[in-house]
């Protein structure tokens, strides 16, 4: 199996995250021409693709890369070199952080164990955080970087890009608007084939990646909450391995499972997952039905309910990468010191979700919203 090292060897870091005797310094400026110093910390497969995004902002200069892993670093450097100045790197966070104080923003893409801990200890420092998805991997993870959050003086946003997506943000704009009328029902489902060939270890370990639901699935799930904006009732669901058993070996997560949520007002959620899709059979799929017909959030296409024939939405910045699109939005967040669409307390909605779910499957039972919450 071929590993990312760089997301890897992320887990070898402490667990406490360091309280720093110094603030960072905020960024203090307004105007989109100037310009934003930003450190990325972790630079794998994922970390990488954000480099590259964030590269394409205007008005931003990568000061600084963090990653475990030697190869990861030259990568990033070498691609960073190929447009603009050399940046400073490190192999431990905690240092850059103290040594560096120009830098304003962070992009945090390392393993999901360390989320909350890196990102804690940056928003301590002063810094505007983006952290890639999810939060954490239990409540307690999710509730103590949501208190950092809050406290901080920069702003925090997490990494659900799709609410940044122009098809699916037109399409949310027009549930809200009430194009569909009243929310009844979503339905959702992320199938696709086997990962094991391009994924790390730790990913297939459901105490370190927080299982396929939590780690994979919180994207769309983020966006059924962002569709409905109230906390679930209660989740009942199921799954398992079925085919991928100990492949890779000592293999923990689920190849499949299927959760329903409810919501007040008799609105509930079908998501299921799985990993032994056929090619072009399924693939990514997330509707909202309402009163009045139902929306395709991926192509921001809807159906109305007496009538034929698909209708499609003036969609803004048609075709641009969610990524981008979500970043570019959180330099401007950062500049403007606004609250981010993906902010913390919506974070904590949808991975509380994902969580409510997990722990249905695993103990078979109905999971209240309140045991998740507390």
């Amino acid at each position: 199996m071929t590993e990312n090292p760089s997301r890897r060897t992320f887990l070898k870091l402490p667990a406490g995250a360091a309280v720093l005797a110094a603030p960072g310094v905020l960024l203090s400026a307004t105007s989109p021409n100037d310009t934003v110093s930003v450190a990325c910390i972790g630079v794998g497969v994922r970390g990488s693709f954000l480099l590259q995004q964030m590269m394409k902002v205007p008005a931003v200069r990568i000061a600084a890369i963090c990653d475990v892993s030697p190869a990861a670093l030259k990568a990033a450097v070498e691609a960073v070199e190929a447009s603009g100045p050399k940046p400073a790197t490190y192999d431990d966070y905690r240092k850059m952080l103290d040594e560096r104080k120009d830098i304003d923003a962070v992009v945090i893409a390392t393993p999901v164990p360390t989320h909350a801990t890196i990102a804690v200890a940056c928003l301590q420092a002063g810094k505007h955080v983006y952290c890639e998805k999810p939060m954490g991997r239990t409540p307690e993870e999710c509730r103590t970087l949501v208190k950092a959050a809050q406290s901080a003086k920069g702003i925090f946003q997490v990494g659900f890009q799709l609410r940044h997506d122009p098809n699916r943000h037109a399409a949310m704009d027009f549930v809200h608007r009430g194009g569909i009328g009243d929310v009844l029902f979503l339905q959702g489902y992320r199938h696709t084939r086997d990962l094991s060939a391009r994924a790390s270890a730790w990913y297939f370990d459901r105490t370190l990646s927080g299982d396929i639901i939590v780690e994979q699935a919180c994207h769309i799930l983020d966006l059924c909450v962002w569709a409905i904006d109230k906390n679930p009732l209660r989740a009942f669901g199921s799954g398992g391995i079925n085919l991928f058993k100990d492949r890779p070996a000592g293999r923990t997560v689920m190849d499949n499972y299927s959760v329903i949520w409810e919501f007040p007002d008799d609105i509930r959620v079908n998501f299921s997952q799985l990993y032994f899709d056929p090619p072009e059979f399924s693939g990514v799929k997330e509707r909202v039905f309402g009163s009045k017909g139902a929306i395709d959030l991926p192509t921001a296409t809807w159906i109305e309910r007496e009538k034929k024939g698909p209708i499609k939405l003036d969609v803004p910045d048609a075709g641009k990468e969610a990524s981008y699109v979500s970043l570019e939005a959180f330099i401007d967040n950062a500049r403007n010191k606004r609250l981010p669409l993906n902010n913390a307390e919506s974070a904590l909605r949808s991975t509380l979700m994902a969580i409510m779910g997990r722990k249905s499957i695993y103990e078979h039972r109905v999971v209240s919203w309140e045991e998740v919450s507390a």
